[in-house]
C-alpha cells in the first residue's frame, strides 16, 4: 500500500525559508511522478512542483518558480520542497502526491495523481 507522510510545515515571517519532506512506503518514488500541490482556504488545489526520473524532469507554477526546489533522495525514498522567500500567499496546506504513470505536461492537474499525503500546513506571516 502506498503512503506519503508530508512534514516540515510551520509558521515564518514573510521572507523566510522552510523545508518540507515527503516521506515515502510502499513503492520506489523513482518510478513514479512526484509532486507538491498547495491549498488555501477558499482557494482550489494549485500544483506548486513536480519531479520525475531522480530530477531529470522538474516543473514548477509561475507563482513559485525561482523561490522553491523540488529535489528527490531515492536512496531514503522521500521528496523536498525547499521553500526561500516565502510570501504571505504561500500560506496554505501542501500536499505531497504520487502518480505512477507519466504526466509530463499535465503535471498539475491533481486528479492525476493516485496516491496523496495527509498535508502539512505552511503558514507566513507579512
Amino acid at each position: 500500500q502506498v503512503q506519503l507522510v508530508e512534514s516540515g510545515g510551520a509558521s515564518v515571517q514573510a521572507g523566510g525559508s522552510l523545508r518540507l519532506s515527503c516521506a515515502a512506503s510502499g513503492y520506489t518514488t523513482r518510478r513514479y511522478y512526484m509532486a507538491w500541490f498547495r491549498q488555501a482556504p477558499g482557494q482550489e488545489r494549485e500544483g506548486v512542483a513536480a519531479i520525475y526520473r531522480e530530477g531529470a524532469f522538474t516543473f514548477y507554477a509561475d507563482s513559485v518558480k525561482g523561490r522553491f526546489t523540488i529535489t528527490q533522495d531515492n536512496a531514503k525514498n522521500t521528496i523536498y520542497l525547499q521553500m526561500n522567500s516565502l510570501k504571505h500567499e504561500d500560506t496554505a496546506v501542501y500536499y505531497c502526491a504520487a502518480a505512477p504513470w507519466p504526466l509530463a505536461a499535465e503535471w498539475y492537474r491533481g486528479v492525476a495523481y493516485s496516491s496523496w499525503g495527509q498535508g502539512t500546513q505552511v503558514t507566513v506571516s507579512s
